[in-house]
């Protein structure tokens, strides 16, 4: 199976080819981002001691004080408020192709060994115009400020501690996407029946957990069964943070078993 989606380089413990497949998704293995619990251990250890409601204020004011997160004023012309994880992920919210987003797929390729697949257009060679646009936006030194690598670290290893501990006892979920073209907007690697097929999606992609939302953005919908550790961010792990109706989950890519449903 071609393998040009995914690089051999990783920062998880976990090759790519494996983490990129459907087998990853019935059969995961514990996924951690190399160094970052262990240099966060207080927050972790602390978030032990309290209950499902009590873990977001606790991560976010962890990241407000070590990010420095907190001032909301310009105090000069020259002096901007700091790049933060809130501000990256409603760019992306807003719209994908944006410079946030290219910033957060470029981080998704650096942890994880994944590569982008669109950004604006379908993204093939390194010296295409496209690839070359959305490396432009995902180096782009405005949004690389303030560690914001490392603030995505954070968020996807507190995402994998609330799924683990505050999850559904299974470790999956179901999610759901709305297209209107199969074939022309997702990349399908092996169809398995009329219904049944492989889809080879973009590094880190848009899913809702609700099937009538889903059925908003196209007419054709595609159910996936996810394992949590396919999860960067979620409605619940930053409640009133971003924006929550159309119940949109961040997750990251690979091939993943997919079905399409009728709506009702």
């Amino acid at each position: 199976m071609n393998q040009n989606h995914i690089t051999s380089l990783n920062l998880v413990g976990c090759p790519t080819s494996y983490f990129a497949s459907p087998a990853f998704n019935q059969n995961p293995l514990p996924i951690s981002i190399n160094g970052v619990r262990q240099m966060n251990h207080q927050l972790f250890s602390t978030m032990d001691k309290y209950d499902e409601k009590d873990a977001p204020l606790l991560f976010m004011e962890h990241m407000r004080v070590m990010f420095e997160l907190d001032v909301d004023v310009e105090i000069q012309e020259k002096i901007q408020r700091p790049i933060s994880y809130l501000r990256m992920l409603r760019g992306w919210f807003f719209d994908s192709n944006r410079p946030e987003g290219a910033v957060v797929k470029g981080w998704v390729e650096s942890r994880f060994g994944l590569k982008a697949l669109f950004h604006k257009k379908k993204l093939g060679s390194i010296t295409d115009a496209p690839y070359l646009r959305y490396l432009s936006e995902r180096m782009h030194r405005r949004f690389h400020s303030n560690s914001i690598y490392a603030q995505f670290d954070l968020l996807y290893e507190y995402s994998q501690y609330y799924w683990n501990r505050f999850g559904p006892p299974q470790n999956k979920l179901m999610l759901y996407r709305g297209i209107n073209n199969l074939h022309s907007e997702l990349q399908v690697v092996e169809e398995l029946g009329k219904r049944k097929l492989i889809i080879r999606n973009n590094c880190v992609n848009s899913y809702s957990s609700s099937k009538e939302r889903a059925s908003e953005f196209g007419d054709t919908i595609i159910k996936i069964s996810l394992p949590i550790q396919k999860i960067f961010c979620s409605p619940e792990i930053l409640p009133g943070k971003l924006p929550n109706y159309e119940n949109e989950y961040l997750i990251l890519g690979g091939d993943y078993l997919s079905e399409i449903v009728d709506l009702f």
